[in-house]
């Protein structure tokens, strides 16, 4: 597919950053608004992470439904200071993988660059909900120690966008980055790990979607969505949009107890991804966090889910079932 520089129909009013602004950051105004109790005192935040969740995703939480499983992903616990063995602040070994300020190098031919440390929604469930995003991250005029790794490195030919979220970085930043990256000779792709899609449609501008079509390598954009119902048709032209551009679009998905942990609600996840263009990649076993232990899945009930989606899909509609463990040399199979 030809990309062909157009305003995408469906970009609202609002700018993406005014959204951001007017994202919920009180429990109890989102609950209310959900026709929902506030007898629970939720607070802003437990532990380390407050909360924060742009109307657009909001829209799609079902009212009066306390148990609704995008709501369930990003209100705030008492559980969350509760403490469980096996959980910790660093379960996935960023600390040890970190080379250069804002790299994480732990996987062969590829490196991960940590752009910045904001997202547009708090996951409570975020395996780097505890880094250190004010020391190691490339912030803006800050990238050439990250980069000089990087070009010093030439068994890296991947570079990963990640942080928080790349998309929060304004589009400029984004190119002034890949500008510096050019020069590289021996990267051949670009991965970019982002939520904002699902979170904030209208992040997908004309401005992003002319940077992403004039990049010089192939591009994999690797979304994250855990339930069918964060897919509505605006989240469908976002990713249309994203296509458009020659991007590879894929879905990971962390599995997550009461959210996602049934037949149905993963099989339909995976269709729903599918039907918007974006091909089901990773399902992760979830990362041993301190905080986030009322999400975990039994071995057992990975197994049974396993193997139903293995049986009621098509093979390219089932996506690894993976955990990364700190020091290994790649994402480990679960089952």
């Amino acid at each position: 597919m030809s990309y062909v520089s157009h305003k995408p129909p469906s970009l609202a009013q609002t700018p993406w950053r005014e959204q951001l602004r007017r994202a919920y950051s009180d429990p109890n105004a989102l609950l209310t608004d959900l026709g929902l109790s506030t007898s629970l005192d939720t607070p802003t935040r437990w532990g380390p992470l407050s909360m924060r969740v742009p109307k657009a995703l909001a829209q799609r939480i079902r009212p009066n439904d306390p148990k609704d499983p995008i709501l369930q992903q990003i209100l705030p616990s008492e559980e969350e200071t509760q403490a469980k063995p096996g959980f910790s602040h660093d379960p996935v070994g960023d600390r040890a993988s970190r080379r250069s300020k804002g790299v994480l190098h732990k996987y062969q031919g590829r490196a991960l660059l940590v752009t910045t440390g904001a997202c547009a929604v708090h996951c409570r469930y975020c395996f780097r909900q505890n880094f250190s995003y004010a020391a190691d991250y490339i912030g803006k005029g800050e990238n050439i120690a990250a980069l000089e790794y990087v070009a010093s490195t030439p068994s890296i030919h991947e570079i990963i966008l990640s942080g928080g979220d790349p998309l929060m970085l304004p589009t400029r930043a984004l190119k002034e980055l890949t500008e510096s990256i050019k020069m590289i000779p021996h990267i051949r792709t670009l991965r970019i790990h982002t939520r904002m899609p699902v979170v904030l449609p209208d992040r997908v501008t004309q401005s992003l979607m002319d940077w992403l079509a004039g990049l010089p390598w192939p591009v994999v954009i690797v979304i994250h969505a855990n339930h069918a119902n964060e897919f509505d048709d605006s989240v469908d032209q976002a990713m249309a949009h994203l296509r458009s551009t020659g991007a590879h679009l894929l879905n990971q998905t962390v599995l997550l107890r009461g959210i996602n942990d049934t037949d149905h609600a993963l099989q339909a996840l995976m269709m729903r991804s599918f039907q918007s263009g974006v091909l089901p990649y990773y399902l992760h076993k979830l990362d041993p966090v301190v905080g986030a232990h009322r999400y975990e899945v039994d071995r057992q009930k990975m197994s049974e889910l396993m193997e139903s989606l293995r049986t009621n899909l098509s093979g390219y509609l089932v996506p690894k079932l993976v955990q990364e463990i700190a020091g290994a040399p790649y994402k480990v199979p679960v089952l």
